[in-house]
């Protein structure tokens, strides 16, 4: 990042996304906007193409397998986009609605629908599990072959290849999003009250992040694993979990404070910065060891066109952004 640039807003390249953005993603050089429409947005060296993933419903949600994107929709559908625009379907079940996706580098899968969760392996062997309630969130281990489900009144910890019963970490309340951190010493789930909840899972204790105005709903790791950034406040709110216990007894930091709250965060991939995305529109570049921000997206006083998708390439070269009302844009850093 370059030490004297205040605003980067020259190098975003707007694209027309022209509907709600689920998702973004980077597959290898190409970068992909999942919409609410159903279709996908591909931007590539040859230009913008716009495909077609859930003819018969909106894109729900989206997660990274391997080097394809998985979108889930309203259809029932799960479908596959590699680099090169080619699509498969994953999966097919009328009347259900996907609610969750996760994925794994080698290209194993995960999905949920009601209380049923199924996990499909990178040799395609699937395993099916009932949770204790609907599942809202998943998350693969960062080691293992083991799922973390979120779900009403806690979390339940699966191993889809292994007998033993799932294991059940319990906390009153409905959890949503569920996260694990790099070095899986801790899981974090976000909640339906305006808090986080966590657990050392060494010895199962608990570990509550409260006091934010609004709902959590986005939650990226450092590119070290020592910070947990999160949204749902007038300023990332980024906890500590470099030392054993975590974030407990401690205080957070607070990154790119402003008058419109936060709707999505997301940690470069290699340094110490996080991209901020407000319920305005507005994007930053925030380092977290020193506060410094950097002006990425700006909108009109008075818009409310929350951002509501945000993704870093591999390289940390490369930042793609979408909002509710279909605005979107590609950044491109300095060298």
């Amino acid at each position: 990042m370059a030490e004297t640039a205040t605003s980067l807003t020259e190098r975003v390249t707007p694209l027309a996304a022209d509907a709600h953005v689920t998702a973004a993603a980077f597959l290898g050089p190409v970068a992909v906007l999942a919409l609410g429409d159903g279709t996908a947005l591909w931007h590539g060296a040859g230009g913008d193409t716009r495909i077609p993933l859930h003819e018969d419903g909106a894109i729900l949600v989206a997660a990274l397998a391997g080097k394809r994107l998985l979108t889930g929709g309203d259809d029932g559908r799960i479908v596959a986009l590699a680099a090169d625009g080619t699509r498969e379907e994953i999966h097919s079940e009328k009347g259900k609605w996907i609610d969750a996706l996760a994925g794994r580098d080698d290209g194993a899968l995960a999905w949920s629908s009601g209380k049923q969760v199924f996990a499909r392996d990178a040799h395609g062997a699937l395993k099916n599990f009932t949770a204790l309630s609907s599942v809202r969130g998943l998350a693969f281990a960062p080691k293992g072959y083991r799922l973390a489900i979120a779900h009403y009144n806690g979390a339940t910890l699966w191993f889809p290849n292994v007998a033993a019963a799932p294991e059940v970490l319990s906390w009153k309340g409905a959890h949503l999003d569920t996260a694990f951190s790099p070095d899986g010493r801790f899981l974090v789930t976000s909640m339906q009250e305006n808090a986080l909840h966590g657990w050392r899972l060494a010895d199962k204790r608990d570990m509550r992040m409260s006091g934010y105005p609004a709902k959590t709903r986005s939650l990226s790791w450092s590119s070290d694993g020592h910070w947990l950034a999160t949204s749902g406040a007038e300023a990332c709110i980024v906890w500590p979990f470099k030392d054993k216990d975590g974030p407990m007894g401690k205080q957070p930091r607070e990154c790119g404070v402003r008058r419109a709250k936060v709707s999505r965060v997301a940690c470069h991939p290699k340094a110490l910065v996080v991209a901020i995305g407000y319920e305005d529109g507005w994007v930053l570049l925030c380092r977290m060891t020193d506060g410094a921000e950097i002006l990425v997206r700006r909108t009109e006083a008075g818009t409310q066109d929350p951002v509501t998708a945000l993704a870093w390439d591999e390289t940390g070269r490369h930042l793609l952004f979408g909002t509710g009302e279909g605005a979107a844009g590609l950044l491109e850093m300095p060298a």
